[in-house]
């Protein structure tokens, strides 16, 4: 019975493991757009009794808002609250960000009263490289245009286009 356990601990490990990378979220990790807008994940912190990752949204050293993601232990991630202004907005309902992964083209969800779906993937070419990126359009309620963001596994988001049409490329990620 040990020797059967020793196998199964293994694939359960490089699940877990895989299911984190997925949606990267290591502390110190970045991401810098083409529109001077940085993302950076800080330490794991508690908050209300949830474990939640910092995301820092900055231009420069200007901190605009921090969002305070959750990732569980099924896979998904979800946004649980804003810093923004001094002032905390935590959210009673959190906004489902990711469902579990690996996401699949025609795969949907509601975030909040927004739609989101990955709708197919893309080349995208950008500064930080070449990537074949999954489309997830996101729609607000009450909209009739969608969001586009551009993600790749383990990588992130790897740039996105506004509903307005204004394309925002990955610069640089570290």
């Amino acid at each position: 019975m040990r020797f059967l356990l020793l196998p199964l601990f293994l694939v359960v490990s490089v699940s877990l493991a895989a299911v984190r990378l997925y949606y990267p979220h290591q502390a110190g990790q970045s991401w810098t757009y083409g529109n001077g807008e940085t993302q950076v994940v800080g330490p794991p912190v508690t908050y209300k009794g949830v474990s939640l990752v910092p995301v820092n949204h900055q231009f420069g050293k200007i901190l605009v808002r921090q969002d305070l993601m959750e990732y569980r232990a099924d896979g998904s991630v979800w946004l649980r609250g804003v810093h923004q202004n001094g002032k905390l907005q935590w959210y009673a309902q959190p906004l489902n960000v990711y469902p579990p992964g690996p996401l699949s083209v025609g795969q949907s969800w509601k975030s909040g009263q927004d739609s989101v779906t990955v709708t197919g993937v893309k080349a995208v070419k950008t500064a930080a490289g070449t990537f074949n990126a999954l489309v997830i359009a996101t729609t607000p309620w009450g909209s009739r245009r969608a969001q586009l963001a551009y993600f790749v596994p383990t990588i992130g988001v790897v740039g996105y286009q506004t509903a307005e049409g204004s394309v925002v490329p990955l610069v640089q990620r570290k």
